[in-house]
């Protein structure tokens, strides 16, 4: 399929441009914010992620397991307590991300998944590495990678296939 690439120069020749019925229209743009932030509750588990720990919330009341952090249950309203994640996974679902924010562009196409724990309600969604894209499949045994140069971001974990040797 041919693709028609229109820049903010040619934009306004929109009228001019004979784009193939069904053909995908790119465009080019710029962004870029600097933003200050506080992860407030949620930051022992970004301090977890730059130890090489997953951190998931467990509802102190029903004892309902998140894979991500949570203050209060939402299964029945009580406070939750950091515990640490399974050291292991399983694809849940998967899609390849051929867009991204900035500082996924220079790693497109990707994978994003919805990671899946035994004994944990809830999923966990994370990038996936160190597979071909046609080979990832739902039920791939998993485990967290960890930056070495933390940033106190979600980019410091990822997932990648458990070598089943």
């Amino acid at each position: 399929m041919k693709h028609t690439e229109i820049t903010g120069e040619t934009l306004e020749k929109r009228q001019e441009t004979n784009l193939p019925e069904g053909a995908p229209l790119f465009i080019q743009d710029h962004y870029e914010i600097d933003y200050r932030h506080s992860y407030a509750q949620d930051s022992p588990f970004f301090v977890g992620l730059s130890q090489g720990r997953l951190l998931g919330s467990r509802c102190t009341g029903c004892r309902y397991r998140y894979a991500t952090p949570r203050a209060h249950c939402m299964e029945c309203g009580a406070p939750t307590m950091w515990e640490e994640l399974p050291p292991t996974g399983r694809v849940h679902t998967f899609t390849v991300c051929y867009y991204g924010g900035e500082s996924f562009l220079k790693e497109t196409p990707f994978l994003l998944v919805l990671v899946e724990f035994d004994q944990v309600n809830t999923l966990f969604l994370s990038r996936l590495k160190g597979i071909p894209l046609d080979e990832v499949h739902i039920g791939l045994p998993i485990r967290p990678q960890f930056s070495d140069t933390p940033t106190f971001k979600v980019t410091d974990v990822w997932f990648e296939p458990i070598d089943p040797t």
